[in-house]
């Protein structure tokens, strides 16, 4: 496990290298959020933000979402992959959002979780980006690099690593953290091949302590 100095370490780090953490999905409403994140499930941001504007030119509201036709939505989103679930889930969660939440989406980590296609990846994302809450994100990135990195031991399982993230990051920190790890993680600690020659954060990563 890192000592408090390497976890501070690590977090200078990555804000002196990725100054700009945002998210890498685009929107302009809180729900295309929303959406946007159940669509990139098992998909690139990348594929996400290519369908988006014409998905949201067709149904510009939340209402429009809810009262789509299912066949007809699945045709917008079809190249993001699993287009039956997501398209089911996505009017579910507009028709949800407009009887039990007024057409806004929630901010609390129950509510957001009781919606269609909804988890705690999803509803932590919107809980950071929307209402500037502490939220820890854990997503493949998040998954791989905390445990390079040493600030878990061998976990796997999202809702454990969140759990002892919170424990490690300043909550005001700990959201843009996880956008941070998202950047590095495609940039030099990748999947394939981590470029530790290249790691600004070698000297506190338990890859080379």
């Amino acid at each position: 496990m890192r000592t408090p100095e390497q976890i501070k370490e690590l977090i200078e780090g990555l804000e002196a290298e990725y100054p700009e953490a945002v998210c890498s999905l685009e929107y302009l409403k809180d729900y295309e959020l929303l959406f946007a994140t159940r669509l990139a499930a098992q998909c690139t941001d990348e594929r996400v933000n290519k369908i988006t504007p014409a998905l949201y030119e067709r149904y510009p509201t939340l209402e429009a979402i809810a009262g789509a036709d299912r066949e007809e939505l699945e045709g917008y989103i079809h190249s993001c992959g699993f287009f039956r679930a997501k398209a089911r889930d996505i009017i579910a969660c507009a028709n949800a959002l407009l009887e039990r939440h007024g057409g806004r989406v929630p901010d609390t980590m129950e509510e957001l979780c009781a919606l269609p296609g909804v988890g705690r990846k999803t509803a932590n994302l919107i809980l950071g980006d929307i209402y500037g809450k502490p939220a820890v994100v854990v997503d493949t990135h998040c998954i791989r690099l905390s445990n390079r990195m040493g600030l878990v031991d061998g976990l796997k399982d999202p809702v454990k690593i969140e759990t002892e993230l919170r424990e490690l990051l300043p909550p005001e920190k700990s959201n843009d953290f996880c956008h941070r790890l998202v950047l590095h993680g495609r940039a030099v600690c990748t999947a394939r091949k981590p470029d530790c020659a290249n790691c600004r954060l070698n000297g506190a990563c338990a890859r080379n302590i």
